[in-house]
């Protein structure tokens, strides 16, 4: 995109100079008019070739996490509602942005629509800020008119999976932090303290038990190792990111999460929350029933329910409808099923999806209390194995030790 050099006399009267993106001057002097600056002179710019400083590299790699977007979202509707033309709603967001990313990222979809772009268009050209939900979204209310009405649906959507999202990472933060620690303690004890406590009963000629056997054991083994243990660890992980980048990987692995004991059944209330309130958004903003399943194919975040998509599509295409298609899945509940089939025979399709939203909201949130209280015991009782095999690796031979100076 062109840069333009302006001068320019500010609504106060005071002078201004800058630089602005612009298709053509004429749409640079547009640019400034919108931001309430009158133009004196626009030029032409060159780009100058220069490394860029740490700050600039900062920003293009700052995330824009969830509450940005909403955020931002949230604003957009308000002003929309108020009757703001586009561009100044834009400039204004710019303007009142703390993320330094999500600036430019609005800077340049300012810059597109004055070039006569549409809305969800120059969404679209960022499709890292923007899922494919936003941007289709952000399409139907541009075509039907009523984008503010859209623009709520969504802020709905998006706090709803913000809620979700952090009810299942509180319920995975502390058997993670507790695993971490039990893995940092292991390694800890068997490099420094095991083989410090082995000298001094080998010194006393004492007869090392089993424990402190399997210690020095794993001692040995990992001190001899650990270069290829470290290459093989690395290859292991880039070999399953590789893999993971791949349709049947990420099909391999979502479908592995599914069948865990307690985590697949939280994983799945959760997807199924997702699945019915963004159906039940895009029912009710007038977005085609076969759109409405690539959304979602691409939306639900797990590989091996969103290929049930790929066949209730083809479905679909045929003439039949959705509940029949979903009930012969494995992946989708009967409690579901049943209730999209009534919804359609009633023509209440969007009001049954948000009941169903509403149920696994309320399951997901009993699940992830259920699943802390369940969790709590489980590591208790690991840590106090882990605590108590160290313990008797050191204090046996301490024992024995003990007794043979006496």
């Amino acid at each position: 995109m062109p840069i333009f050099a302006y001068t320019a006399v500010t609504a106060k009267g005071r002078p201004d100079a800058g630089t602005v993106e612009a298709a053509t001057a004429e749409l640079a002097g547009e640019a400034l008019l919108g931001r309430g600056v009158t133009p004196i002179e626009i030029r032409a710019a060159g780009r100058s070739f220069s490394i860029p400083s740490f700050g600039t590299l900062l920003t293009r790699f700052s995330p824009i996490r969830s509450r940005d977007l909403i955020l931002f979202t949230k604003q957009l509707a308000t002003m929309m509602r108020a009757g703001m033309p586009v561009l100044r709603m834009l400039t204004v967001l710019e303007e009142q942005t703390d993320n330094p990313r999500l600036r430019n990222v609005i800077h340049d979809i300012s810059t597109r629509v004055q070039a006569g772009e549409t809305l969800h268009g120059a969404f679209g050209r960022h499709r890292s800020v923007f899922p494919p939900l936003y941007v289709t979204m952000v399409n139907a209310g541009e075509t039907s008119g009523a984008l503010p009405a859209v623009l709520n649906r969504l802020i709905y959507i998006l706090e709803h999976e913000e809620r979700i999202r952090a009810d299942v990472a509180t319920a995975c933060r502390y058997p993670l932090i507790v695993v971490a620690m039990l893995v940092m303690a292991f390694f800890v004890l068997l490099t420094f303290v095991i083989p410090k406590f082995a000298a001094l009963f080998e010194q006393g000629n004492v007869i090392l038990p089993l424990p402190t056997r399997i210690c020095l054991a794993l001692h040995h083994f990992l001190v001899s190792t650990w270069p290829l243990l470290l290459l093989a660890t690395g290859g292991a992980i880039a070999g399953l990111r590789l893999v993971l980048k791949t349709p049947q990987g990420r099909y391999a692995r979502d479908a592995l999460v599914l069948r865990l004991p307690v985590f697949g059944s939280l994983i799945r209330r959760a997807v199924m929350s997702r699945f019915a309130s963004i159906f039940a958004i895009l029912q009710s903003s007038g977005v085609g029933i076969l759109d409405t399943m690539v959304i979602l194919r691409a939306t639900l975040g797990n590989e091996a329910i969103g290929r049930e998509f790929d066949r209730i599509s083809d479905l679909l295409v045929e003439g039949q409808g959705i509940a029949g298609p979903l009930r012969s899945s494995r992946q989708f509940p009967a409690m579901v099923t049943n209730m999209i089939a009534i919804g359609e025979e009633s023509g209440a399709l969007d009001e049954m999806l948000r009941e169903v939203a509403a149920h696994y909201d309320a399951e997901v949130e009993y699940a992830t209390k259920g699943l802390s209280d369940a969790l709590v015991p489980i590591l208790t009782v690991g840590l106090a194995a882990v605590v108590l095999f160290f313990a008797l690796a050191v204090f046996l031979p301490m024992w024995d030790l003990y007794k043979i100076v006496k």
